[in-house]
């Protein structure tokens, strides 16, 4: 069993930011696999059942802030008995090109409040986490506006191409494993079609 978790904040208001990418690409499984995200009893998350690549997995989004992701996962992972090793986070990255994917199969938060959470809660940095660039703000615009704000025309029209990007890179690393994933999609001249760069 493995679990697939994408980061974001709850509410209508941040629905459509950059932060919320990572909710975007699991509501984009969830519909693609027919199935619907539901609340959990007793842990702070919407989750749903799924068979992706012939395997079984739950897709989740938590209800919490992204600074109080962690609770939730680790409530997952013990609720469900899921190993560290089969978790995969997804989340935003403003270090990264737009729409370029990068999959790590640990390492350090890189700031990003959501992993930091997770990092916490578990105890441990040992899990694989998928990062999707989101662009850096122009000069005068301070990065948490950035995050927060909703993605432009231009952004939004190259939006469905990178969302079926990620959850290409979600199959691939629930068939084939973070390694043979990463040498995939991590590459820089890796672009997904119908994104500009």
């Amino acid at each position: 069993m493995k679990l697939i978790v994408g980061l974001g904040n709850p509410g209508i208001l941040y629905r459509d930011s950059r932060h919320n990418i990572g909710f975007q690409v699991v509501r984009y499984l969830a519909k693609v696999k027919k199935t619907a995200l539901k609340k959990e009893r007793g842990i702070p998350a919407l989750s749903a059942k799924a068979r992706l690549a012939g395997i079984d997995l739950f897709l989740a989004i938590p209800l919490t802030f992204m600074n109080l992701s962690g609770g939730a996962v680790r409530s997952l992972l013990k609720k469900y008995k899921i190993d560290r090793e089969d978790l995969l986070v997804i989340c935003d990255d403003l270090d990264l090109a737009f729409g370029r994917i990068k999959l790590q199969p640990a390492g350090s938060s890189a700031g990003h409040r959501g992993i930091t959470s997770i990092i916490d809660a578990l105890g441990s940095s040992e899990f694989c986490r998928m990062r999707i660039g989101i662009g850096r703000p122009e000069d005068n615009q301070e990065a948490s506006d950035f995050v927060l704000a909703h993605f432009n025309k231009r952004e939004n029209s190259q939006l469905p191409a990178i969302i079926k990007s990620a959850s290409d890179c979600c199959r691939s690393w629930v068939a084939e494993g973070v390694e043979k994933s990463m040498n995939i999609f991590n590459r820089k001249e890796q672009k997904v079609k119908g994104v500009k760069a």
